[in-house]
């Protein structure tokens, strides 16, 4: 395989991943994110089992695509986080998932040399038979997870995604006894005509709340409510920081090793992989700690905003990292992995801190905006890889283009309000 090969098959894999984050979208708002999930493991384990098949730089490109389709599995494990967790910390529920997610990427540097050294040692098969064997094993994993989800969980709070309606019962019920006691007091006690006014306020309040909930749960919306929830400024708002983040995050992630070893020649394959695999490793603590930040900063504001401005200083920062390896393209190992450290942290927590504010943003059509806002992460990330491709063995150059972007992009949408004015819901 050449370079462009190498590189096509990456874009192809990425963009799989976009088509099918945009249609899970709304399958998971008509028929539940527990359904979509399944449907996507089990539609990428077959592709991958069939790894060891490719004979070809074009079926590994064509392959590729079908690969994607398990990244696409992230939108509905957002969405049915969303679903189970109160706003309060729900950010730190996302980020933990998406984390673990991530973190894959870099496992896998460990685990498949592992299954291939082993198949050839104690199973005696020979290198070229071993790597295309080795494939079987991510294809168990990924059925067996997708048999557990689809038979031991749950698709909602309430049980079936047909009953996440109920929840609304309760409430209204509760608001009804409420109000009835109110009425008995007001007899009971002989409270004043203003007091019992003041208890009809309370009623008409928690009425709205009623409303309010109502506008968070999860409907099928229509096609124009669909449209509206595509192109409002909230949407990108938050699409265009997650482009630049996951987006980055998967353009530097492919090349990443190559740059080490380009630069630190005596690391070897083997070390300068190992390294690689600690940027995606990293995402394990760093994602999550974007959510719980988050979620930390709304406790004690109260305020939507707030989560906003922690997203633009993590994406801000993560752009001041990439700039400073860019424009720097380290020759010292210690200046390097201290960078790339410091460009996950705040990369990573980019990722968490924006899905830590995505449950506030159009809760009735949350796969929607989970779809458009985790497929403009693959846009980025197909963005970042072509101008990769171009560059050749310019990798600092690029991460230095990539820092300018996602800069002018943070700053660029910082301004919007994080909710729309008429949303009901979300805060």
């Amino acid at each position: 395989m050449t370079q462009n090969d190498y590189a096509n098959s990456n874009v192809m894999g990425l963009t799989g991943t976009l088509l099918i984050r945009l249609i899970a979208g709304p399958l998971c708002d008509r028929f539940g994110p527990r359904y979509v999930f399944v449907g996507c493991l089990l539609a990428g384990a077959i592709p991958t089992a069939m790894a060891g098949l490719v004979t070809t730089p074009k079926g590994l490109i064509a392959l590729r695509f079908f690969i994607g389709v398990l990244g696409a599995s992230f939108v509905p494990c957002q969405v049915w986080c969303t679903g189970f967790f109160d706003k309060n910390i729900v950010g730190t529920a996302n980020a933990l998932a998406g984390g673990w997610g991530n973190s894959g990427g870099g496992i896998t540097y460990f685990v498949m040399p592992a299954i291939f050294d082993s198949l050839v040692k104690n199973q005696h098969l020979t290198p070229h038979v071993a790597w295309r064997v080795a494939f079987i094993v991510p294809f168990i994993i990924i059925t067996a997870i997708a048999m557990g989800l689809l038979f031991t969980a749950e698709d909602c709070p309430t049980g079936k995604w047909a009953d996440r309606h109920l929840i609304l019962d309760s409430i209204a019920a509760g608001n009804s006894n409420s109000s009835a006691s109110s009425v008995k007091n007001v007899g009971e006690k002989g409270q004043s005509i203003a007091d019992a006014e003041k208890t009809d306020d309370a009623a008409s309040k928690q009425v709205t709340a009623v409303d309010a909930a109502q506008g968070e749960v999860v409907v099928a919306p229509t096609f124009k409510e669909a449209m509206g929830v595509i192109f409002s400024l909230q949407t990108w708002a938050l699409a265009a920081p997650y482009a630049c983040s996951f987006g980055g995050e998967l353009a530097i992630n492919s090349i990443i090793g190559s740059y080490y070893l380009k630069n630190f020649p005596k690391l070897g394959q083997t070390g300068s992989g190992r390294w690689a695999a600690m940027f995606g490793l990293l995402n394990v603590v760093f994602r999550p700690a974007g959510g719980v930040v988050a979620d930390i900063i709304y406790k004690y504001t109260g305020s939507v905003w707030s989560k906003k401005m922690w997203v633009v200083v993590c994406g801000v920062s993560m752009g001041c990292f990439e700039l400073a390896i860019g424009l720097s393209n380290p020759h010292h190992e210690a200046t390097m992995f201290g960078l790339v450290a410091g460009l996950a942290v705040f990369m990573d927590a980019s990722n968490g801190a924006i899905f830590a504010v995505v449950p506030h943003v159009h809760p009735f059509a949350n796969g929607i905006l989970s779809g458009c806002t985790g497929a403009a992460g693959n846009l980025g990330g197909i963005v970042f890889a072509i101008i990769f491709r171009y560059n050749g063995t310019h990798y600092s150059k690029v991460i230095w283009i990539i820092g300018v972007i996602s800069i002018a992009i943070n700053i660029a949408v910082c301004w919007i309000n994080p909710i729309p004015k008429r949303q009901i819901g979300g805060r």
